[in-house]
Order: C-alpha cells, then sequence, then structure tokens
C-alpha cells in the first residue's frame, strides 16, 4: 500500500513500549513476542534492513496476524501499524512464493468473495443445502472433519439463506419519508450484498425515514477490502477505481454510506492506496472523504424518526474494523440506547477480536477458533436476548462458534433493530 512516510520512518516509530500487547488477540493466545504487534514490527525492521529472509518463518508470524487493528489506538506512540502489516503483507505476495496448496486456496478465495455475481450464483444452492436437511445432515456425520480444516471452514461459516436474499432485489432509488434533509449513496457491499440483504433492505427503510433520498448506484462491484487487506494491492486499486466510477455519476451526493465495517474501512483508505497515483489520488481523496459509516452517519445528523419500545437485551460486539480502524464506537451504542425499552449490554474484552477479520477465519481456522472461542464465551457470559455486530464476517464468526455449542442466537446489525423500532 502507498504511503507518504518511508517505512524506515515508520518503524521507527515504535518504542517497543508494550502497550500493544494485551490487546493483540495472537499473543494472548500464545504469549509470543514475534506474534504480537511490535515482534512482526521488529521482523519488519530486520527485513527492511536486509537482516533476515523473507523466508517461511517470517511469512508465518505475518499471515497469524488478523489485521484487526486493536494495537493503532492503544499505541502512545501513534506506530501506523495498518500501514505496516498491509504494505508488509503486499511485499510478501509480491517476492514470496507460497505452496501450491495454499495458492491455490487463496487463488479460490479471491476468485469467490469479492464478486457479488459470483457469489449470488452460489446462493441457490446454499439455500437448498441448508433448506433440505442436507447441512444438519453432514454436521452431524462428521465428514466435515475428513475435509482438510481451510475447506471445512468455508462449510462451516456458510450462512444460512431466506427466499428473500435470493429473490429481492435493491430499489434503485428510495425518496425520503417526510421532511427531505439530504440525499445519500449506498454501498450494498458483496457479502453484504447476498448473503445479508435483509441489513441493505433496513438501511435504505431508516434512512428514509430518518429524511434521506436512497439511491442504490448501478454497476457496483467489490469495493477491495478484502484484497486490500491481503496485500492485493492491485487488484485492490483495480475494485476501488471501477466503484468510483460507478458512483460518481450518480451523484452529486451528500454521503456515500456503508454498513459493514471491514468495507468502510478500506472505502476511507482510498486516499492511501491511490498516493502514488498522480491520475487517481486527489479523484480517490475526495471519494474517500464522502464516506460514511451508517452508524457515523445517523449518529451526526441526529434522528427524527418516532421509535416505539423493543424490549430486548442487547449485547452489542464492537467490529474491529469500525472501533480500532475507523475509531466509531459510542455511535451505534448512542443509537441503540435512543430505542425505548432496549437494554444495552457490553461485552467483557469488547477490545478483542472475534477472529473473522476479513478472510483470516478462512486462512487460518485454528487461530480463529481460538479467538473466536474467547468471543463466544463473553457474549454467552452477557445472557442477551440479541447480539448486534456492524460487520457481515463477524455476525458469521461468532454465530458459527455459538451453534457449535448448540445456541441458535439471533444476530442482527445495529441498523436493523431501528428498523424494527420504526413506527
Amino acid at each position: 500500500m502507498a504511503q507518504t512516510r518511508s517505512t524506515a520512518e515508520l518503524i521507527s516509530d515504535c518504542v517497543h513500549c508494550g502497550f500493544c500487547l494485551p490487546v493483540c488477540p495472537t499473543y494472548r493466545s500464545w504469549s509470543l513476542e514475534m506474534d504480537s504487534p511490535r515482534g512482526r514490527i521488529d521482523l519488519m525492521k530486520g527485513l527492511h534492513d536486509g537482516a533476515l529472509q523473507l523466508d517461511e518463518r517470517a511469512v508465518a508470524h505475518f499471515d497469524a496476524c488478523l489485521g484487526c487493528m486493536a494495537c493503532v489506538p492503544a499505541c502512545p506512540s501513534g506506530v501506523r501499524y495498518d500501514v505496516l502489516i498491509e504494505s508488509t503483507r503486499a511485499e510478501v505476495e509480491a517476492r514470496y512464493v507460497r505452496t501450491a496448496a495454499d495458492r491455490a486456496f487463496r487463488e479460490l478465495v479471491f476468485a469467490l468473495f469479492p464478486h457479488p455475481a459470483r457469489l449470488r450464483v452460489l446462493a441457490f444452492p446454499l439455500f437448498l443445502y441448508a433448506r433440505s436437511g442436507l447441512r444438519r445432515a453432514v454436521e452431524r456425520s462428521g465428514l466435515l472433519e475428513l475435509l482438510p480444516r481451510r475447506l471445512a471452514q468455508l462449510a462451516t461459516l456458510a450462512p444460512g439463506l431466506g427466499a428473500a436474499d435470493l429473490l429481492r432485489g435493491l430499489p434503485a432509488f428510495t425518496p425520503a419519508r417526510g421532511t427531505r434533509r439530504g440525499s445519500v449513496a449506498l454501498v450494498p457491499g458483496c457479502v453484504q450484498r447476498v448473503f445479508f440483504s435483509s441489513v441493505n433492505r433496513a438501511t435504505i427503510r431508516v434512512l428514509a425515514a430518518e429524511g434521506f433520498d436512497v439511491t442504490v448506484p448501478r454497476g457496483q462491484g467489490c469495493c477491495g477490502a478484502l484484497s486490500l487487506h491481503a496485500g492485493r494491492d492491485r487488484e485492490a486499486r483495480g475494485s476501488a477505481r471501477a466503484l468510483i466510477e460507478a458512483i460518481e455519476p450518480a451523484g452529486p451526493f451528500d454521503a456515500v454510506i456503508v454498513n459493514a465495517a471491514g468495507c468502510g474501512s478500506a472505502l476511507k483508505q482510498y486516499g492511501e492506496l491511490f498516493a502514488a497515483d498522480d491520475a487517481w489520488r486527489e479523484r480517490a481523496t475526495a471519494f474517500a472523504a464522502k464516506i460514511k459509516d451508517i452508524n457515523e452517519f445517523l449518529a451526526q445528523r441526529g434522528p427524527v424518526a418516532a421509535r416505539r419500545p423493543l424490549p430486548l437485551r442487547v449485547a452489542y460486539h464492537d467490529a474491529c474494523h469500525l472501533a480500532a480502524a475507523q475509531g466509531i464506537r459510542e455511535q451505534p451504542r448512542t443509537l441503540l440506547r435512543s430505542v425505548p425499552g432496549l437494554e444495552l449490554l457490553e461485552i467483557a474484552g469488547g477490545e478483542q477480536c472475534c477472529g473473522s477479520a476479513g478472510v483470516y477465519n478462512l486462512m487460518q481456522p485454528a487461530s480463529a477458533a481460538e479467538i473466536g472461542e474467547r468471543k463466544a464465551a463473553d457474549v454467552l457470559a452477557t445472557g442477551a436476548d440479541v447480539l448486534v455486530s456492524a460487520n457481515p464476517g463477524c455476525t458469521l464468526q461468532i454465530r458459527a462458534i455459538l451453534a457449535k455449542r448448540g445456541v441458535d442466537l439471533l444476530a442482527v446489525h445495529p441498523v436493523e433493530i431501528l428498523d424494527a423500532a420504526l413506527v
């Protein structure tokens, strides 16, 4: 990823104080220095200075990082670990030769998840797999245990789908209800668009109820988030350019709304992503300035729509790329507390990742499971009726782990709560 300061300068910001250690999920799991942020920065320094080789051992420590960015707000020195780990991963992808099996699985993941049209083709077989009872039979049979861990994880994380997810698209334009307060565009995402279409529909209804015209520009593909966080910079830039070109002509808009934390984090980085590109830098920076997470936007504008009581005990999970990467913590809580009758519960260790982290739970399933088990235990300890999360990957990860424990806990996006409370 492009950056305005040199790698050596960014590395030198780390003074090895250790404030990052308690918030790092992998350090908490294994207590290994090289699997902490400051340890990985030491590896980066060795590679940059030529004292270390980019070999299997070094790459394993970088691969083990979730990229959850919990260390960024915890660092008193302002170390840009987010920039460092993403640029290091880009270097790994450019220089390191992975095993054939690893390459094949990564190509499978990136040939599928950043492509909404391909995901939609997959959606119908998944619907039949779940509704026919075959999924339950396969899970009970133990067949998944015979598969390679990564392939088994793909099957485990496959979301349940309703008929509405398969049949209903999103309206191109939804007018504001009541007094018009402005106009926004919606980025429907990839996984969100296909497997969590209810979140997009709820987002549109809430924005309209709050007085905003909502446009869903046609021709949108992936925003590039998964590719960017995995070090596939060229792929990320291609997706970013295509998305900007799809949304800009439909405007102007007061804001471009995102309701998936990982996507929002990447979209707000477009200026840095194109920092070295004279042709796109200014345009990408201006586009990034328009990006608003749905929680952020609604909290800034202030709610005006009437809401009915919802007598629910709700546990709110801080998605890493919302809380740590975007600094959006209090806004969703404020919105949830605005619903009459709702009791908001805090999850212990809220700064800890759930283990999803983009495609981390597919690439590093054992580590993701260990981290996810801690999060699931903390969620259950709240005694909540509903789990609320602002990222589809988090929802899938936590629900899958709870399902293994025999717990079917309703998991929704904050905007779905707001939607349910609309009068």
